[in-house]
C-alpha cells in the first residue's frame, strides 16, 4: 500500500519561499498522479496542484497559479511543490495525495485514496 510523508513546511516571512517534499513508500511513484490540497483552520480543503505521473501534466488553482510549481522526480519516489512569493493567505496544513491511473490530473480530492499526514505552512511577520 502506498503510503506519503510530507516535509518542508514552516515558518515563513511574506514573499518567502518553501518547498514542499513528498517521499512515497510501499509502491513505485510512477503509476500514481499526485495532488496537493491544503485546509486552512476553519475553511474546507483546497486543492492547490497536481502532477500526472510522467510530469508532463500539471494544473493549479487560480490563488497559487505563477507562484507555485509542482515536479517529482520519480527515481527518487518524491514529488514536490515549490511555493514562491508566499502571502499570508496560503498559511494552511499542506497534503499530498496520491491516486491511480496516474495519467490523470485532477484536484477533485474525491479522486485521491491515498494521504500523507500534512505539514503546516505558516506565512507571517
Amino acid at each position: 500500500q502506498l503510503q506519503l510523508v510530507e516535509s518542508g513546511g514552516g515558518l515563513v516571512q511574506p514573499g518567502g519561499s518553501l518547498r514542499l517534499s513528498c517521499v512515497a513508500s510501499g509502491s513505485t511513484l510512477d503509476y500514481y498522479s499526485i495532488g496537493w490540497f491544503r485546509q486552512a483552520p476553519g475553511k474546507g480543503r483546497e486543492g492547490v496542484s497536481c502532477i500526472s505521473n510522467s510530469g508532463s501534466i500539471t494544473n493549479y488553482a487560480d490563488s497559487v497559479r505563477g507562484r507555485f510549481t509542482s515536479s517529482r522526480d520519480n527515481a527518487k519516489n518524491t514529488a514536490y511543490l515549490q511555493m514562491n512569493s508566499l502571502e499570508p493567505e496560503d498559511t494552511a496544513v499542506y497534503y499530498c495525495a496520491a491516486f491511480s491511473p496516474g495519467s490523470l490530473c485532477t484536484m477533485n480530492s474525491d479522486m485521491f485514496d491515498s494521504w500523507g499526514q500534512g505539514t503546516q505552512v505558516t506565512v507571517s511577520l
